[in-house]
């Protein structure tokens, strides 16, 4: 039988041991809750900097980010400021992020177009009102002019025509910006006629030189007429505007392989590339035109011609320089938009530059080379016709030029040269100072029925200038 020392020696050993192990584990709790609590730490330091750098990210999102990205869909060239923590990139916060970025751009364009749209409705219908009130004030005054004749007052309700058509040509250019349509519906009409017309409405017309290289009768179709008129306007008043005023735009109208050319130089400043890009972009019609983007105060010329060569199937072309250091211009016509017209009975406007080439029916016919057929190939020229020596044709010299000496012989009656615009001025001034003179000695008559003749008073209407009326009859003519 164990004794009771040995039975509380192995009770004390048993709850030493015991207490032990209680010991170790508690000490393995212990340390492990140290472990979690530092991870805990760890784990809310980490997401305090991540909450932070979240907060950071939105900030810079909202005051920097989505600003520049605004500003962005009206100037293409301000650069948008990219996330504040690369790291982000690729990660899905900055994905979102980037996904914010593009549809706040979407909103914003789609907004602006919007507003513009409405801008653009706005100005069409008070454009209309304006386009009407002129259109009243030109009939008025082209009344007056035919109603009275006195040169004094002839002058002054062409100048008072001019300035109107100045101000009828800015709200038409508006209007076209706007969206609405050219305003005109005319019938066809010689296309010199038409670059004429577009030259008559601008303030320093006398400084353009037309020269026109066309064959007689080249007109345009009724529906291209006004458009092409408008497209010249606004190119030349680009190019007196941006040109010394001491200088001038030459205009050249060419046949080229597809249709006509209408090419305008001019002496001035010239364009730099980005500009020059710009306003190619703008003439092409290819972008939407917004007013927003036409500056302040608007320049809405070269708008108006991208609206009308999209509209009408034009073309124009300003991104090349012009020999004199300038810009060069060019006014493609292709050939569905050219008719023709009878030059004798309709011919253009007395005020226009008569074209350098003959007509088919002037030119001389051209001798046949191996003359035995009507449909034989011509021959070249300074060639005879050569006779036939066993049935080859055989080439001869050229013959010899007509002797100094000899006159040339006289010109036919059918083939004399049109009467020159200043002789059909002098003829209008003439005509209506005897007018006035002949008014005027009937007024001043006296009871015997003698008066003063015209030949006794000095009539100032002599010393008027014909040549404005030339040019701005040439207006009154489109």
């Amino acid at each position: 039988m164990m004794e009771l020392p040995d039975l509380v020696a192995g009770g004390l050993a048993a709850g030493t041991l015991s207490a032990l192990a209680l010991g170790g584990g508690l000490l393995r709790l212990r340390r492990q809750q140290t472990r979690q609590r530092a991870e805990i730490a760890a784990l809310r330091t980490q997401l305090d900097g991540s909450a932070r750098a979240f907060t950071a990210e939105v900030e810079h999102l909202a005051g920097r980010r989505v600003p520049a990205a605004a500003r962005q869909v009206a100037h293409p060239h301000v650069s948008e400021p990219g996330p504040l923590q690369p790291l982000t990139t690729g990660t899905p916060l900055g994905i979102a992020l980037e996904n914010v970025v593009l549809a706040l751009q979407s909103e914003v364009a789609a907004q602006r177009t919007r507003v513009d749209a409405a801008a653009q409705a706005g100005m069409r219908g008070a454009t209309r009102e304006i386009q009407a009130a002129l259109y009243r004030l030109q009939d008025a005054l082209r009344g007056l002019q035919q109603r009275y004749d006195d040169p004094e007052l002839a002058q002054t309700l062409f100048r008072l025509d001019h300035e109107n058509e100045q101000s009828l040509r800015r709200a038409q250019v508006t209007a076209v910006v706007c969206g609405a349509w050219v305003g005109l519906a005319r019938e066809e009409s010689h296309l010199v006629d038409a670059v004429t017309g577009g030259q008559a409405r601008l303030a320093g017309y006398h400084r353009v030189q037309v020269h026109n290289h066309l064959e007689p009768g080249t007109a345009l179709v009724s529906h291209a007429v006004e458009p092409v008129a408008i497209i010249v306007a606004e190119l030349l008043d680009n190019a007196l505007r941006h040109s010394a005023p001491d200088t001038d735009v030459v205009v050249s109208l060419e046949h080229v392989h597809h249709g006509v050319c209408v090419t305008i130089d001019d002496a001035g400043l010239g364009m730099t590339r980005d500009e020059r890009d710009r306003a190619q972009r703008l003439v092409a019609g290819d972008d939407l035109i917004l007013l927003t983007d036409l500056g302040d105060p608007p320049r809405m010329g070269l708008a108006a011609i991208g609206r009308l060569t999209r509209q009408f199937d034009l073309g124009v072309d300003v991104s090349s320089a012009s020999p004199y250091g300038g810009v060069r211009a060019v006014l493609r016509v292709d050939s569905h938009l050219l008719s023709r017209l009878d030059p004798v009975d309709r011919p253009p406007a007395a005020s226009a530059p008569r074209t350098t080439r003959k007509a088919a029916a002037d030119r001389p016919a051209p001798s046949h080379a191996y003359g035995t057929e009507s449909g034989a190939p011509e021959a070249a020229p300074g060639h005879h016709e050569p006779s036939d020596t066993d049935g080859l044709p055989q080439r001869r010299r050229r013959a010899r030029a007509a002797a100094p000496e000899e006159s040339p012989a006289p010109r036919p009656a059918a083939h004399r040269p049109a009467r020159r615009p200043e002789d059909a001025a002098a003829a209008l001034g003439a005509l209506q100072s005897g007018t006035a003179a002949a008014r005027a000695a009937a007024e001043n008559a006296g009871p015997d029925g003698h008066g003063d003749t015209p030949a006794d008073r000095t009539d100032e209407t002599d010393h008027t200038d014909h040549t404005d009326h030339t040019d701005i009859e040439g207006e009154a003519a489109r």
